[in-house]
């Protein structure tokens, strides 16, 4: 099956297997995934259909382990919120990075502990941090003086956790301007309020933003972690908990290793007491490879200058008010792969594909080069499990994807 051989290899199917949605479907070896496709008739399905590998997970969390061991991934459940997703990494031993209410509720349903949560949300709802309370969330993050009189209000047997801003020169997805305060202006300041009304700081976190390309941003804000922390000492805090954030790639464990070797030579240096947990937010480093996303075609439209097709269009049943919203607020680029038979002579013309709704900036690839294809066509996209699933709507009248969930035995 082309080029998803690098994340699916094609093995035989028996003919009599019905998979079910809802369910988690068993298969042995490595997963079909054309197979599956024709099992399930996604040429009859209105919606576009994810399939996911939850077998992807342990994968994944076996790379963290092996480039990280002393780094615990608390998962950013904002990534993707799926129900099983949230189950497997439960059961994988990962904590969990939480936003809101809603969220820490779904760790818990899913067997994880309330010290496996961090409330990592600088901003937080009053009656979110009351739920905190009733729940047992100890760890807090916060990052200005409005939020820690919140807390010494709402919840002042919280422990806290000071974010300070040290992002990446270059990231998929900068996250200062936002959230964290200036580590040189800000943060001691915040740690002096927070000793003078009683309250508890127990140490720092950051995020360098998603999808960063600036690595050497990770040695930089772990430096400055390492002075912070010595602060909060002097001030007779017990500091013991350090949170790198997020920002690690969903499909490429080799910019992943490179990344893991700087914060592991950084972890070193300042940060040698193992007495210090040290805890990542990952997000679709874990989910984005889970995901495949399969379309079909339901309209065509070539571009022709004189009687040369230059450009052909394809209109898809998703688009960016549904999984590929990732596009236009997680600047990802997406790849697209067909389901035709490969042969080194079959002719490629530039491509745009576009979603189904009415809106012109509903567009999801403009420079794809594919065969001429039909309506009725199928089309997939690989890595599509992160900032897709909980953010997709059924604008216009569109449904958002069904999913198939696989798991090996």
């Amino acid at each position: 099956f082309n080029q998803f051989s690098f994340i699916f290899y094609v093995v035989e199917i028996d003919a009599a297997i019905m998979y079910k949605f809802g369910k988690i479907n068993s298969y042995e070896g490595v997963l079909d995934l054309k197979g599956v496709v024709k099992e399930v008739d996604v040429e009859e399905m209105e919606e576009a259909l994810n399939i996911c590998d939850l077998s992807t997970l342990a994968k994944k969390y076996k790379t963290w382990i092996k480039h990280m061991p002393r780094v615990k991934p608390y998962y950013a459940v904002k990534c993707n919120d799926d129900a099983l997703i949230v189950k497997e990494l439960a059961d994988l031993g990962a904590g969990f990075d939480c936003a809101s209410k809603n969220e820490i509720k779904l760790a818990l349903e899913a067997g994880a502990n309330p010290e496996g949560i961090i409330f990592a949300n600088p901003c937080k709802p009053p009656s979110h941090l009351q739920y905190a309370k009733e729940k047992k969330i100890m760890a807090s993050t916060v990052d200005t003086e409005f939020e820690i009189y919140k807390i010494f209000e709402h919840y002042p047997e919280s422990n806290l956790v000071i974010r300070f801003r040290c992002e990446a020169k270059v990231a998929q997805c900068p996250l200062g301007d936002k959230f964290g305060c200036n580590a040189e202006e800000d943060a001691a300041a915040l740690m002096l309020l927070a000793k003078s009304l009683g309250l508890s700081v127990i140490g720092t976190s950051f995020h360098v933003g998603s999808g960063c390309s600036d690595y050497p941003a990770y040695n930089r804000a772990i430096a400055t972690a390492n002075n912070l922390f010595k602060f909060g000492e002097l001030l007779g805090f017990d500091m013991k908990l350090l949170d790198i954030g997020g920002g690690f790639p969903g499909a490429d464990d080799k910019k992943f290793a490179t990344i893991a070797a700087i914060v592991n030579s950084s972890l070193n240096k300042y940060f040698p007491d193992e007495n210090v947990q040290i805890i990542a937010e990952p997000g679709r480093f874990f989910v984005a490879s889970a995901y495949t996303l399969v379309c079909k075609i339901h309209a065509k439209r070539e571009v022709r200058s004189g009687k040369k097709a230059d450009i052909k269009m394809y209109y898809i049943n998703d688009g960016v008010y549904g999984s590929f919203n990732c596009v236009l607020y997680d600047h990802q680029e997406v790849t697209v792969e067909h389901f035709l038979e490969e042969d080194p002579n079959l002719k490629k013309f530039k491509t745009l594909i576009w979603g189904p709704t009415c809106d012109a900036l509903d567009k999801i690839i403009e420079d794809a080069y594919l065969p001429n294809l039909s309506c009725g066509d199928l089309i997939a996209f690989p890595n599509m499990g992160a900032y897709t699933v909980p953010i997709a709507s059924p604008f216009n009248g569109f449904m958002v994807p069904k999913t198939l969930y696989f798991k090996a035995i």
